[in-house]
């Protein structure tokens, strides 16, 4: 009898012993600096020097060569062209479409005012909380500014608390079709309306394009563009340009397509595609990305309509019924015409990898069934480390059982293959890519702003549940850090 309870303890420790380790081991610090977390890797290039010269062998980035701290990497105070307060507030909201929900607005109107710069000119935007009580950040969504204003809580800044403000500054040196948002317990804040639009024209102007914004956002569970449910009108003549920049807000994709004319995708996040040709065929715009289309009013003042998933749509000209999603669906890997890179993907000296899977444990002591990175959980994820110049190249697989959209701060990316089929139309810059669950993508970018970077999904439920990581620049240091007294929540 003893021997049979003896040998039941021991079993029984053979399975608690593991498992209360695997808890244990899973507690994060109340508070804590990124640059502490994960394991450094460095993809084939130089490793870094500790401060006493010798090789960095630790964990963490924290025996790197001392550089300079996000907070120094900022434009410095001066005057600004566009100059823009922005005051958040949490409560009862009245949507542009009648509709109230609980949520958040900026300036009293949620999505926020856009705001709207020409290329080169100084943006200046100052933030204030009014009484969200978690804090709030804006972070400037495939725009690349410097990293002390990206608005990461906890990477880049403290929360903004209530009663607190803080200052934005960049130049707005690349025309085309950005947002902003929040970074700050993004997935609540962002869902419940702290975001806006950020537009900034070509110095040369557009001509007598006519000028049209869309962001696309599901308020509790209803789609909206601008706050506005069903059709909306937007302004064109017969015969014009238009240029609608349809922005999605969303945690996972959307469709799009154009109902009554065809369509040019003239640009992705922000970057034009070079030569673009008509199409009819739908299109998925990635969450968190932008596709600025092109239409040619029909000059008999036919009706048009840009749809968006199905729910809602723009609308140009006399009445037009829904039309249906086409079969065909645009693929920008092969779409436009190719043109020289700035630099070449082949030469890159640091090549890594983004291994997306899912398996259950314990994250920060819950356990679930939680994202991984490179077969590692959270916090034991990759620290990618690069030099300034250098050309990166990353290799991103999904083996997750979800589709994906990867978003790397600071930085635009080009699509050099997906599933090892090579590009073959123009470059396809983006800063917001979708990797669909068992297949993969490859981009380069040079390592060209130095800072500390989030790169992560943004279905921004998921870095949360441990699908984050981050791009160091070698020496570069943050003072802040993720909990603590300002409640950083960057995720």
């Amino acid at each position: 009898m003893r021997r049979r309870t003896l040998v039941a303890v021991v079993a029984a420790l053979v399975v608690i012993v593991p498992i209360a380790w695997m808890w244990v081991d899973s507690l994060a610090p109340g508070t804590y600096s990124v640059e502490e977390m994960g394991t450094p890797e460095y993809g084939g290039g130089p490793v870094g020097m500790d401060h006493s010269g010798d090789m960095a062998e630790m964990p963490g980035m924290a025996g790197t060569a001392m550089g300079p701290s996000v907070d120094q990497l900022r434009e410095p105070p001066g005057p600004a062209d566009v100059d823009v307060t922005l005051v958040a507030r949490a409560g009862r909201v009245t949507l542009p479409s009648g509709r109230v929900i609980d949520g958040f607005t900026l300036n009293g109107t949620t999505p926020g005012p856009e705001i709207r710069a020409e290329q080169g000119q100084m943006v200046q935007v100052r933030l204030v909380n009014e009484n969200v009580a978690e804090g709030v950040t804006l972070h400037w969504h495939g725009y690349d500014v410097p990293a002390g204003d990206d608005g990461v809580a906890g990477v880049t800044q403290d929360a903004v608390g209530v009663g607190g403000s803080f200052v934005y500054r960049f130049r707005a040196d690349q025309a085309g079709t950005f947002w902003y948002h929040s970074h700050q317990v993004a997935d609540p804040q962002v869902k419940g309306g702290l975001f806006g639009a950020l537009v900034v024209t070509p110095r040369a102007g557009l001509g007598a394009t006519a000028d049209t914004t869309v962001l696309t956002h599901m308020y509790a569970g209803r789609r909206t563009i601008n706050g506005l449910e069903g059709d909306v009108p937007a302004t064109g003549a017969p015969g014009q340009r238009v240029r609608v920049r349809v922005v999605n807000t969303d945690n996972g994709p959307v469709q799009i397509w154009v109902g009554g004319a065809p369509y040019r995708l003239a640009a992705i996040d922000g970057t034009d595609v070079n030569a673009p040709t008509p199409s009819t065929d739908s299109l998925a715009v990635t969450a968190g990305g932008r596709a600025d289309l092109e239409i040619d009013l029909p000059a008999d003042g036919a009706g048009v309509r840009v749809e968006l998933g199905g729910a809602s749509a723009v609308t140009f000209g006399r009445p037009l019924p829904p039309t249906p999603r086409p079969a065909g669906e645009l693929d920008p890997l092969h779409y436009g015409t190719p043109a020289a890179l700035p630099f070449d993907p082949a030469a890159a000296n640091r090549t890594f990898d983004y291994a997306i899977g899912r398996r259950l444990g314990f994250l920060d002591g819950t356990p679930g069934l939680w994202w991984t990175v490179n077969g590692r959980m959270w916090p034991d994820v990759p620290m990618y480390v690069v030099r300034e110049g250098d050309v990166v190249r990353m290799h991103i697989d999904n083996a997750s059982g979800e589709l994906h959209p990867m978003h790397l701060h600071g930085h635009h990316a080009v699509v050099i293959a997906r599933d090892g089929v090579p590009a073959t139309g123009s470059p396809w810059w983006t800063d917001s890519v979708d990797v669909q669950d068992g297949h993969t993508v490859d981009i380069a970018f040079v390592a060209d702003n130095p800072g500390v970077w989030m790169d992560h999904c943004h279905n921004l439920a998921h870095p949360g549940e441990g699908l984050v990581a981050h791009l160091m620049y070698e020496g570069v240091t943050t003072p802040y850090r993720v909990g603590g007294d300002p409640h950083n929540v960057p995720e």
